[in-house]
């Protein structure tokens, strides 16, 4: 497993944890479930990354939230990473973005339906950052293993893939777990699971969601050897300012995390 600073994935058996809101609302709130996740993980002995996206570039309609300005965002997650003292990821959707983002986390997360841009993936892995590359959901798990060249042959080897599902219908997405073993082949995999549930393109413009399948889904991917798991996380989902249909509500997250650490022990 890759090293990045503030984390050593050989201290416990467990998977991974990458969690946090969908995008940075406010300080307040991003702390909030910074120190509530933590404080889990180190019970649990989960290694663990703060998520949140600096800004949403992918909304269907032109009026939904995308952020409160990407310097100001970013300065939030850095300000989770050096006060918690915890590693910190967020999304980067073109080349431009990379250099900067790199300044403020550890991680650079390639959203699912940027995959393929070969120019992103250069700038994100010339950045010496972790890269993170979610599989499109147009994708086969086989289709993985070029991106993950991609980004190695421009000199970086800290490379992750994560599922998050295939496109099934038009508003419909499903993880087929047959993938799990295949893209490890290529790189250590993460289970995008709240992700994996979201229904796209419905006729009001806003994603639904089907939160009550996270822990079925999440078992799952801890039984077929994910290396991480992604959870987006919110003491409100209700009022989240993005994704809110298929987050977990924060105060569940530890009763999840405890089933599936002794999932892990079991398949270990």
């Amino acid at each position: 497993m890759n090293n990045i600073p503030n984390i050593k994935f050989t201290d416990s058996g467990n998977f991974f944890l990458i969690a946090g809101p969908c995008v940075v609302e406010s300080e307040e709130n991003v702390f909030e479930i910074a120190c509530t996740v933590k404080a889990i993980t180190e019970r649990l002995e989960i290694p663990y990354i703060f998520k949140a996206s600096y800004r949403k570039a992918n909304r269907s309609r032109l009026d939904s939230f995308t952020g409160i300005g990407d310097e100001k965002a970013l300065e939030i997650i850095k300000s989770v990473k050096d006060r918690l003292h915890l590693p910190v990821l967020t999304d980067v959707h073109t080349a431009e973005e990379c250099a900067l983002a790199a300044n403020f986390v550890d991680v650079l997360q390639i959203p699912a339906f940027l995959c393929r841009q070969t120019d992103l993936l250069v700038a994100a892995a010339k950045t010496g950052k972790v890269v993170n590359i979610k599989k499109g959901q147009f994708l086969s798990a086989d289709a993985m293993q070029f991106a993950v060249n991609k980004v190695r042959e421009s000199g970086n080897d800290n490379v992750w893939l994560t599922e998050r599902g295939t496109t099934f219908g038009y508003q419909d997405l499903i993880v087929d777990y047959r993938g799990i073993p295949v893209m490890k082949q290529f790189a250590p995999t993460v289970l995008d699971i709240t992700h994996s549930l979201q229904q796209p393109n419905q006729s009001s413009g806003v994603t639904g969601g089907k939160p009550e399948l996270i822990e079925t889904v999440a078992k799952a991917g801890i039984a077929v050897g994910v290396d991480g798991i992604f959870i987006e996380t919110h003491p409100d989902p209700a009022n989240a300012k993005s994704d809110g249909a298929n987050m977990l509500k924060l105060d569940q997250l530890e009763q999840l995390l405890t089933k599936l650490v002794k999932i892990r022990k079991a398949i270990s």
